[in-house]
């Protein structure tokens, strides 16, 4: 392990551990006791830590990718909500995309042990699809995105990086930091 990266680790095991001898009091604490009641029951310390620390690094990293991808999911129903309304989902989808994800949602619901995704359709859509959702309402994302291809760009830097992830890979720091700068871009044209 390179001395950076065990500094940044070593440094995060000696937080933690003064934090548990300290009370927390603040808004993140049910949170954060939550992550502590999943880490037992994932049975973390019986696994490699070299492997769970690496893991904790990309965790961060989808964390920012997850949180992206579901904002650009809500841009895209508020702007269709806005102008095409409750009927948006068959007015302004293809046909192809709600089928594949009316199979998805489908397929779903046969597996009753196991929580579905979501409650509205476009979250049984694929990362690619929003930019094709978008392409095809592109009068109603004109004013909010520079284009089509910038858009689409965007989500397949960041749809590359998140399946290398989703895939038990590790990125390196430049992939970390175009994610990064993908989002700020995103947010400082869409808002």
């Amino acid at each position: 392990m390179d001395d950076n990266l065990y500094a940044y680790v070593m440094r995060g095991e000696l937080t933690k551990v003064a934090l548990e001898k300290t009370p927390i009091v603040s808004k993140h604490s049910s949170s954060e006791m939550l992550a502590q009641e999943y880490v037992e029951c994932l049975a973390l310390d019986l696994l490699d830590d070299e492997k769970v620390n690496a893991a904790k690094l990309m965790a961060t990293v989808y964390t920012a990718i997850a949180a992206f991808e579901n904002t650009v999911r809500q841009f895209i129903v508020k702007v269709l909500l806005e102008h095409k309304g409750e009927n948006w989902w068959e007015e302004c989808v293809s046909e192809k995309i709600r089928k594949t994800a009316d199979s998805r949602k489908k397929e779903e619901e046969k597996i009753r042990w196991h929580t579905p995704r979501g409650d509205s359709m476009i979250n049984y859509t694929e990362f690619g699809d929003l930019a094709s959702i978008m392409s095809q309402n592109y009068e109603l994302f004109e004013v909010h995105i520079v284009s089509i291809d910038w858009a689409r760009q965007i989500f397949q830097t960041i749809e590359r990086s998140r399946n290398v992830i989703m895939h038990s890979g590790e990125l390196g720091r430049r992939d970390i930091e175009r994610i990064g700068t993908n989002i700020r871009d995103w947010i400082n044209q869409v808002g």
